[in-house]
């Protein structure tokens, strides 16, 4: 149903991982490639990012990722998640949700994401068990946005 998210995503494959950057060809973080696919789906960024650091193992900090994906994606359950949804992910039990993805295949053994890889590229890969732990929202894109015409 939301083909467009997840084929706007696959453009973005081999973009280098550079932090805090959303620039489809020179480099993304996770947050940079929903960003770049957000532009191309809705148009302008509602708000700009806040600077955050790129160690996932921050601890006690705020959920300021959740918070904004909470403020302009539609919320939905975990197990309702269909390509083309924004994935996010909590790393360690106690720390805020640090990294995002976007569901690209759900067909086959294994369900797929996209998403950038720190010391790599934008990738799609498979979402396998360790990722599925510490899967912890999912969201659709704004009503419209995102789902094939």
């Amino acid at each position: 149903m939301s083909g467009r998210a997840a084929a706007v995503a696959r453009t973005w494959l081999g973009t280098p991982y550079r932090h805090q950057t959303s620039v489809r060809g020179e480099g993304a973080d996770c947050l940079g490639l929903v960003r770049g696919v957000w532009r191309e789906l809705v148009g302008r960024e509602p708000e700009p990012p806040p600077a955050y650091q790129a160690d996932w193992a921050e601890v006690g900090g705020e959920e300021t990722l959740l918070a904004a994906a909470r403020r302009w994606l539609r919320e939905k359950p975990v197990k309702d998640a269909a390509v083309g949804d924004v994935l996010m992910f909590r790393m360690a039990a106690g720390c805020p949700v640090k990294h995002c993805a976007i569901l690209s295949d759900t067909a086959g053994p294994e369900p797929r994401m996209i998403h950038a890889y720190w010391g790599r590229a934008v990738v799609e890969s498979w979402i396998g068990a360790w990722w599925r732990s510490r899967l912890v929202a999912v969201f659709g894109w704004p009503a419209g946005e995102g789902e094939d015409d």
